[in-house]
């Protein structure tokens, strides 16, 4: 067996190496396709030693020197920020006031930016707070070079200022008109020359997407932002239509018919792709029968395939307001894998047989194919459960049986569940409404009733049922997991929970956290609770780690039910293939990569989530101009040194009411204990959870931020979407070699240098 740790430490030491990912680095160390699995396991030991570090990326990189740590730059709007290490040293770790977090001064920063891979030493100096300091020597890699802002000009030169509050200065683009661009356009740049606090960055601009303030062009300038691909490479529409052109719905070959089953879907009233459906059957033991067919994409697209590697780069697809960017071209995603109502689709089923009390007994996987009985949207269901709706005359028998039986197995299941301890939080969901134009036109809260929850637990049971069958084999494959929440956060929770008048005994106990969860339900301080909650839990995510599932209380779990729009499951059907056609010889999957896969899949869902935040936040703050909103009934979601964050309760947006728009008689600081900022003079307080009436006092549309005032305030709002320049414009420009800057006066409209009154914000 070659020995593979001491090659790779050999290779990538060696002088002028440049950092490369797995596969590669196999080739060059001198193994090969039979050597993978002792690659990798040496990749994990020399990782785990801290001996390599594998970018998000995965670029293979040595750990450099003695003392420098790794880790992810998050920066304020002030210019400082925190490292956030990937492997904690014991210095660090110990420091339990901050987390492990290393403050890094704007100083000491480089030209290092949010989302940066980066070297960092400690520094001979603490905070005021004793707070570990430390210096930035060296980048990893860049979180992208890539970024979406709005064009203008000054002195001859043009200028981007890029979204968001990334950069405090303006990026230098060169010469005015590049493109056809004009002032005030969404433009895409390219880095060359990242800002730091003496220097102005430099860029060049890549693309125009259009007028700032354009139908459209705020979609666009997210997309581009997040990276999200949206047209189809050709060939992978190319490869869609010959999977097209080859499906026969009457070659079933060796799949189990069940065309004559009665089934059905439960889906929303708009949605595009139906990619699950169920049936539900007693046997001669009294035994339920439930069956979670699938959308078959693994028939469609192949390991290996154009299809599949375009599907692994998107991960997934992505929910944007008014508009979906799918994993997959439409033809399969609407079309080939869609189970519509009368149409024979090929689907992957899981029966699972149920005693009468919903106690699992026995999984069984099956490539089938089926025929839609009949499609339901959610709001129809429930109505003919409870034989409430005219509508349900016309729907048979059968299907009215099949109905009810699944909603009393669906809540047989959901009692089982809660009762081992799964965590349900109770957070309101807002649904934004749209016009023909793709603005906003309202928002309505979406509703989880019975009908959502019958699908619900039917998909639960079969992503738990398909993971433990897995493990059962000793299988492995890539798990969804939630690891536990840390001490700490729990215990942070738990005071919170007291200063806002209710007990939680043992911070720890999923029974308490769900009598805290229904003791709070329809109370006032009901979404502060379990956003609170929330904010102590950790992300889930994809792995082949046994670390289980937190807020469900079970220990395997895997996605095996939305294979249209997650890349995940389509792993996970590949291996039930596997499977059926070797029940004794399957392996799973290979080992090699399995877990770095897990690992960009979860970012490629991150950034995805982000992006939807993102775009919702934009198109709410433009309806907001547009309507002209000067006032908003709000809750204090969020209290800090400098201010509170209160969020809309029927307006799903998020702004900030700073500590100086409390009052001008009084000096208010923050009560950390009791989660408050307290008036000294006056005793004023304001807490988290506390409902608050608050007037606009400023948009900024492309830094994305909302501020607020109290209603006492005498000063008049204002929303407007001009862009302002960033923070400190005049202080980088006149710093930066170059020998232009950013003039303060421009033709098309006034940018300030400086913003009159600096707010701070993290």
């Amino acid at each position: 067996m070659p020995d593979f740790e001491k090659k790779i430490l050999d290779y990538v030491t060696r002088p002028g190496y440049t950092p490369v990912r797995e596969k590669a680095l196999l080739k060059k160390v001198g193994g090969s396709k039979s050597t993978s699995a002792e690659f990798e396991q040496a990749i994990e030991t020399l990782r785990a030693r801290k001996d390599i570090l594998v970018s998000d990326s995965g670029l293979i990189r040595p750990v450099k020197k003695e003392g420098w740590i790794a880790g992810t730059i998050k920066k304020t709007s002030s210019g400082a920020g925190y490292l956030i290490p990937h492997h904690k040293p014991d210095d660090i770790a110990h420091d339990q006031r901050h987390a492990g977090d290393l403050y890094i001064s704007e100083r000491d920063m480089g030209d290092a930016h949010t989302g940066d891979e980066v070297y960092a030493t400690v520094i001979n100096r603490r905070r005021s707070g004793g707070q570990i300091c430390g210096r930035v020597v060296e980048i990893i890699e860049r979180a992208s070079t890539t970024f979406v802002g709005t064009y203008f000009e000054s002195h001859g030169e043009g200028y981007v200022h890029v979204d968001g509050k990334i950069f405090n200065s303006p990026i230098h683009v060169g010469d005015p008109g590049a493109k056809g661009v004009s002032s005030e356009d969404k433009v895409v740049i390219d880095i060359l020359h990242f800002p730091s606090k003496d220097y102005l960055g430099q860029g060049v601009i890549s693309k125009v997407l259009g007028p700032h303030g354009k139908p459209g062009v705020d979609l666009l300038s997210i997309v581009y932002e997040f990276g999200i691909p949206m047209e189809f490479p050709e060939e992978v529409l190319i490869e869609a239509r010959e999977q097209a052109s080859l499906f026969d719905e009457a070659k079933l070959g060796n799949r189990r018919d069940l065309t004559k089953e009665t089934i059905v879907t439960i889906d929303p009233a708009d949605a595009r792709d139906f990619d699950d459906a169920i049936s539900l059957t007693r046997n001669e033991k009294g035994h339920w029968l439930l069956g979670v067919h699938i959308a078959d994409v693994a028939h469609f697209v192949k390991e290996g395939s154009i299809l599949d590697r375009e599907a692994k780069r998107r991960g997934t697809s992505v929910y944007l307001p008014g508009q979906v960017i799918p994993m997959l071209p439409e033809i399969i995603s609407n079309g080939l894998a869609s189970l519509q109502e009368g149409q024979v689709r090929f689907t992957k089923s899981a029966f699972i047989e149920f005693t009468a009390e919903g106690v699992p007994v026995h999984t069984e996987f099956a490539n089938s194919a089926v025929q839609v009985t009949q499609r339901f949207a959610y709001e129809q269901v429930l109505p003919i459960i409870q034989g409430r709706d005219d509508e349900g005359k016309d729907v048979s028998a059968e299907v009215r049986e099949l109905l009810k039986n699944m909603h009393h197995l669906a809540m047989i299941l959901r009692g089982r569940r809660f009762a081992a301890g799964a965590l349900e939080l109770h957070l309101s969901e807002v649904r934004l409404t749209f016009d023909d134009k793709h603005r906003v036109s309202g928002a309505v809260e979406r509703e989880h009733d019975e009908s959502h929850q019958i699908i619900e637990e039917f998909m639960l049971a079969a992503n738990i049922s398909v993971a433990e069958a897995f493990n059962d084999r000793k299988l492995r494959f890539l798990r969804r997991v939630h690891p536990s929440p840390e001490l700490p956060r729990q215990v942070a929770f738990a005071e919170f929970v007291n200063a806002m008048g209710y007990t939680l005994k043992k911070a720890q106990s999923r029974k308490d956290l769900q009598q805290l969860i229904e003791q709070v339900h329809g109370t006032p301080v009901e979404q502060a609770i379990n956003y609170a909650l929330l904010r102590s839990l950790k992300q889930a995510e994809y792995t082949d780690e046994e670390l289980g599932h937190y807020a469900l209380a079970v220990d395997h779990y895997c996605h095996f039910t939305s294979p249209i729009r997650r890349y995940p499951d389509l792993t996970i059907h590949r291996m039930i293939d596997e499977i059926l056609e070797r029940p004794d010889k399957g392996k799973g999957q290979s080992p090699q990569g399995l877990r770095q896969l897990g690992h960009e899949l979860s970012l490629r869902e991150r950034r995805a989530e982000s992006a939807e935040r993102e775009l919702t936040k934009v198109k709410l703050l433009s309806w907001m101009i547009e309507n002209n909103i000067k006032t908003l009934k709000t809750m204090i979601t969020g209290v800090e040194t400098f201010g509170l964050f209160c969020r809309g309760t029927d307006v799903p947006v998020e702004g900030l009411l700073h500590i100086s728009r409390l009052g001008k008689h009084d000096y208010f600081h923050q009560d950390a204990a009791k989660f408050s900022i307290v008036g000294e003079r006056t005793g004023q307080e304001y807490r988290i959870g506390d409902f608050l009436t608050v007037e606009v006092e400023k948009i900024d549309l492309d830094r994305r931020e909302l501020d607020f005032r109290l209603p006492s305030s005498k000063k008049v709002a204002k929303t407007s979407n001009a862009v302002p320049s960033r923070q400190n414009n005049k202080k980088s420009a006149k710093k930066s070699s170059s020998k232009t800057q950013p003039n303060t006066k421009k033709k098309s409209r006034k940018v300030k240098s400086q913003r009159s009154k600096k707010k701070k914000r993290k």
